[in-house]
């Protein structure tokens, strides 16, 4: 039996779809920050991060007269649970495949990482290692 691979999208205030990210709190590792943001932004708790995969995009934006530069690192992970919750950072979520995720994703940078990502999946089904 083969189980169809879906990304999670959420749409944020502004309008552009992307996925669950957010900002370093404390002294957490990027893995703790990447766990935490995905249970508060879309309230999954039964999930795993896959081992072997990190990547990273910059993006600017004005707030307040300021020009603000972000990095943002993203994982891959497995939900072992399809329902997600949204916070009141977002408006929508959607579980997507991956030609419907590489279509709604509105960013340069997301897309590219998800083309990556969806690289790494299939290697590790290959392998028989997801």
């Amino acid at each position: 039996m083969t189980v169809e691979r879906e990304y999670l999208l959420l749409k944020s205030r502004p309008g552009d779809w992307e996925f669950p990210k957010g900002g370093v709190e404390g002294d957490e590792e990027l893995q703790q920050t990447a766990i935490r943001e995905v249970k508060e932004e879309a309230g999954i708790e039964d999930f795993r991060l896959l081992d072997g995969f990190r990547d990273d995009y910059d993006y600017v934006f004005e707030a307040n007269g300021n020009t603000i530069h972000k990095t943002v690192h993203l994982f891959v992970a497995k939900s072992y649970e399809a329902s997600a919750e949204l916070s009141h950072e977002h408006r929508d979520h959607q579980w997507r495949d991956y030609e419907q995720a590489i279509n709604t994703i509105t960013q340069d940078g997301p897309r590219e990482i998800l083309e990556d990502a969806h690289e790494f999946l299939n290697e590790k089904q290959e392998n028989g290692d997801v």
